[in-house]
């Protein structure tokens, strides 16, 4: 080859004169060559909805938080909400924690969120199908459901039997935590999509529904709504009510019956949720009995640390055994090594004006007492692993089936139910796209991301949330979310930073353009790994030559 003939700027960082290398092409001594790829993200992998949140980070680091609001909706039809209310499991297994601390993942999303609502973004349907599909339940899994469904064209009618829509988002999540004006426009954003929802409806009867409406197919989620009781002894006038009634009333602005000073029994989030809401409503100090260690709470460790900063008290390792008059006797508890607790025969009495029972929900299942086909066990409807019932075209998720109780996961329930109708309504069988192995932190290279802290949400002032409903936790601003955004290291995936460009010692790399990211030039290629070596976000392999 002659050096005179190679047309080629010299890159950047490259300090052979052009064409050095190139009159030396690969020998057959090359053990090991680069190859691209792209890992599965850890925050994507540990989203319950699905989200590609890489890939929306991605678009609005870039300040793109049109695309970066859509590329979210592909996956979930309420990102304001989640951007709220999400546990946050993906910020949990974020890389970044190992670095300093994670992305804020959930406060970018809840920005986009309220992007898409302030400027009323809107998302296209499908071309009608013909097919019409039967939603029972307004709450996270049904709206996702049909927010999905009707984006495959198809017609949709849920149905739900209280007089407003949002399921558990509405009656389980006091104010403080969703502003009902966030949840009323992602509901009515998805309305407009033409999904139709009939309130003040209960199907009793899920066959008879859809032949009686012409459905072919339908998708329960009806949410856990039946709250469990405990018989408890009780002598005198104190008021024993149940937390999701309290959080019901709460919402139609009917008396709660909280009063003085509140007990509550129970240690998940419903019971959190009354004991804040007695903070603001009483102005005394509630006090919620725990049969667990702080450990083995059913409650999210940050419900629990915003409840105890709100001046509840939790009594953890304790039992309520009988009420008389204003007393409450409790028994102590100790862990056993399973963790278990075991009963001490050792007893304390505190004080109290009213009992709240916060001990879980239960599925209403009457609605499939007619479908032997349907199979039920303690309590869950068993389904397949797309979602289907044992009856043909009834497909079931959220809490009615066996899973992780959260919004999150309801929301990825009803997405992957809709993927799976939308195939049975063809005469198909839908099949996931297989997953690529997940990108570790040890494949990072963090010297070429700079120490950059987290970003912060403000919160309400301590007096102001023990007085009233207002959101206690604020959002970014749009400089705060852009840097937040941006301390994604892109775990996995080329971002085109050139690293692989520059340190190649051969040229063998060829850059094709923004967006198009790079090719090996293999017959130059000497197998150094470089490239592998200094890529910052693990997106190059070696593999062995001849693969």
């Amino acid at each position: 080859m002659n050096p005179d003939s190679i047309v080629q700027s010299k890159p950047f960082a490259i300090t052979l004169d052009v064409g050095g290398s190139l009159l030396n092409k690969t020998g057959t001594w090359r053990s090991e060559r680069p190859l691209y790829l792209d890992r599965l993200p850890p925050c994507n992998s540990a989203c319950p909805a699905g989200e590609n949140i890489q890939a929306w980070l991605g678009y609005a680091e870039e300040g793109d938080y049109e695309a970066a609001w859509r590329q979210i909706m592909e996956d979930n039809p309420l990102p304001t909400i989640m951007g709220r209310v999400c546990y946050h499991p993906c910020e949990v297994e974020c890389n970044r924690v190992q670095l300093d601390e994670a992305v804020g993942i959930n406060a970018v999303e809840r920005f986009l969120g309220d992007q898409g609502i302030k400027h009323a973004w809107t998302m296209p349907v499908g071309e009608p199908t013909g097919k019409h599909v039967m939603v029972i339940g307004t709450g996270p899994g049904g709206l996702s459901a049909a927010y999905h469904l009707r984006r495959f064209g198809h017609e949709v009618t849920v149905f739900e039997s209280a007089p407003k829509a949002g399921g558990m988002l509405r009656w389980g999540i006091p104010k403080y935590r969703l502003p009902r004006e966030k949840l009323n426009a992602e509901v009515a954003r998805i309305e407009e999509m033409g999904v139709k929802i009939v309130l003040n409806t209960k199907v009793d009867e899920v066959q008879a529904s859809m032949k009686e409406g012409g459905f072919d197919a339908a998708f329960l989620a009806t949410g856990a709504h039946s709250s469990r009781s405990l018989n408890i002894p009780v002598t005198g006038e104190m008021p024993v009510l149940q937390g999701i009634t309290v959080l019901h009333n709460l919402e139609l602005d009917q008396p709660t019956q909280l009063r003085g000073e509140v007990v509550i029994y129970g240690g998940g989030n419903t019971a959190m949720d009354v004991a804040r809401t007695a903070v603001r409503l009483t102005g005394f100090k509630p006090k919620v009995i725990v049969r667990r260690d702080r450990d083995r709470m059913a409650a999210h460790e940050f419900e629990v640390d915003e409840a105890v900063l709100e001046q509840v008290e939790v009594i953890n390792l304790r039992t309520i055994k009988q009420v008389d008059g204003r007393s409450v006797t409790l028994e102590k508890m100790v862990a056993g090594e399973d963790g278990r607790p075991q009963a001490t025969g050792l007893y304390e009495t505190i004080e109290g004006d009213v009992l709240v029972l916060a001990l879980g929900q239960d599925v209403d299942l009457g609605l499939l007492e007619s479908c032997p086909d349907v199979t039920i066990n303690q309590g869950n409807v068993l389904v397949d692993p797309g979602m289907m019932t044992g009856h043909p075209g009834i497909f079931a998720g959220g809490d009615m089936v066996p899973s992780e109780r959260t919004v999150t996961t309801a929301i990825g329930h009803g997405k992957k139910a809709a993927r799976n109708i939308d195939a049975y309504l063809h005469g198909e069988t839908y099949v996931p796209s297989e997953k690529h192995e997940i990108a570790i932190f040890d494949w990072l290279n963090t010297w070429y991301y700079s120490d950059a802290n987290r970003k912060m949400q403000p919160t309400l002032e301590l007096i102001r949330r023990q007085t009233g409903f207002a959101e206690v936790v604020g959002d970014l601003d749009e400089s705060n979310a852009l840097f937040e955004a941006r301390r994604c290291m892109s775990c996995g995936n080329c971002f085109e930073c050139d690293n692989c460009y520059g340190v190649c010692p051969d040229n063998a790399i060829i850059k094709l353009g923004p967006g198009k990211r790079f090719e090996f030039k293999y017959d130059y290629c000497k197998g150094c790994a470089m490239c592998a070596t200094e890529c910052p976000c693990g997106a190059i392999k070696m593999v062995p030559e001849g693969i």
